[in-house]
């Protein structure tokens, strides 16, 4: 049954009537008083009366449109621009579905999770996972809300959670459209956090087990067979001189680690001189290139390169790269230079520290700075290393808004870069700066 608006000109014909009630009283008056005084006939009155009727009754607005309201009359709700513009603006990826599970909207992101979505298609055509199926036919079936997690392994894997929400929309008539609004949330970053915060903490844990474990046997023998056996007693004492350092340090990064990725939103502004900062580190280590029989060529600028930094953290930086060049050093030799761009040039300072030991294969250079990764286990506990090193120079030039560039060729050596962005320093500053 189709309804018509009060106001419509195609009004039904009583609604007509009424309204030309007083078109036709009026005329019929007036012919009755020119029939009775004015020598009009009365056929005559009676065609004019027709005609003057006839003309009240037809519709004033035939040029007009039907009004948009009454369009939308009968329409599906789920099915107008609103909730397309609704479904198209949701942040995470959505699909709307009608009651038999075919697709209404999606907006641009489930596109791109599922290509195979088609406006009008059943959702389970291009939606192949059976977590979804499952999840999708339990919402039809009993209207209440699902939820599934699943893993999806094309192009790459991502850990998605799918939530089914029924969803009735009110029609023009009182009553409800029954619709499936379907949600993928991207749980992929929660996940590899979850799995780094497990593998920090087991690595973490072994790392510290080991020196434990032999402290916990050296003290056993000392006060056991090795009590009297001065000889063996000193060697013992330092192996575990080494094993406490080790654990101090493994610490002491773990520490260090911790602070700069809390404060790895807060971009310094303190501006630091990097040269004497570079000679400071040099002669601190020159007791270790000593032991390694290593020298440490140094190529620095006479003037100040300023870098917006903390101080300590920059210390720290310049202690891990330096030390890693002279543990790889077989080639005896370590070259530490730190260039910056020409005056009027947008660059990046860049402190370099090249090596010339056995370099780096090239499978093993992306996972460098992960935590506890190591190219030589063996060496590389042998050597008093945490496996933390290069990790933590990430993190602190990550605050810096820098980057850490790592080239090496087998057989020729290793070089690492730290790269800066630079400041806008004016000469006062620099002064500043270097004093």
């Amino acid at each position: 049954m189709t309804m018509t608006s009060p106001n419509s000109g195609f009004a039904p014909w009583s609604d007509r009537l009424r309204r030309s009630a007083i078109i036709r009283i009026a005329t019929a008056l007036g012919l009755a008083a020119s029939v009775m005084f004015g020598g009009l006939t009365l056929p005559q009155a009676g065609l004019v009366f027709v005609v003057i009727g006839g003309a009240a009754l037809v519709p004033w607005h035939l040029h007009q449109s039907v009004p948009a309201n009454e369009d939308l009359i009968g329409a599906r709700p789920a099915e107008t621009p609103v909730v397309q513009a609704l479904v198209g603006g949701m942040p995470d990826a959505a699909v709307l579905l009608d009651r038999a599970g075919r697709v209404l909207h999606f907006n641009t992101a489930a596109a791109q999770l599922a290509p195979a979505l088609r406006k009008n298609e059943l959702a389970l055509f291009a939606l192949r996972s059976p977590e979804i199926i499952a999840a999708l036919r339990e919402a039809i079936a009993t209207r209440q809300p699902q939820r599934a997690s699943y893993v999806d392994r094309v192009p790459i894997d991502r850990w998605m959670e799918l939530i089914v929400t029924p969803l009735l929309l009110p029609t023009a008539f009182g009553g409800s459209e029954y619709c499936i609004l379907m949600t993928f949330q991207d749980q992929t970053p929660l996940r590899r956090v979850e799995e780094m915060r497990v593998d920090f903490v087991a690595n973490a844990s072994h790392e510290l087990r080991t020196p434990l474990a032999a402290l916990s046997g050296f003290i056993d023998t000392l006060q056991g067979p090795a009590r009297e056996d001065a000889k063996a007693r000193e060697r013992f004492l330092g192996i575990m001189h080494a094993q406490a350092t080790r654990m101090a340090r493994l610490i002491d990064d773990l520490l260090s680690l911790s602070r700069v990725e809390l404060s790895a939103h807060v971009r310094p502004e303190k501006l630091v001189d990097v040269v004497p900062l570079v000679r400071q580190v040099v002669d601190g280590l020159e007791p270790l290139a000593s032991e390694r029989q290593v020298a440490i060529d140094v190529e620095l600028p006479h003037e100040p390169v300023v870098v917006a930094g903390d101080n300590e953290e920059l210390l720290r930086l310049l202690e891990n790269l330096i030390e890693n060049g002279l543990k790889s050093a077989s080639g005896g030799r370590v070259v530490v230079s730190l260039t910056e761009p020409a005056p009027h040039d947008i660059g990046e300072i860049r402190l370099a520290v090249r090596d010339f030991g056995p370099g780096i294969a090239p499978e093993h250079l992306p996972r460098l700075t992960e935590r506890f990764y190591r190219v030589d286990v063996g060496d590389s506990r042998a050597q008093g290393g945490t496996g933390l090193g290069l990790s933590l120079v990430k993190h602190i030039l990550n605050r810096h808004r820098g980057r850490l560039l790592i080239e090496s060729v087998p057989g020729h050596g290793a070089t690492f870069t730290a790269c800066f962005p630079t400041t806008k320093t004016s000469a006062g500053d620099k002064i500043a700066a270097k004093e």
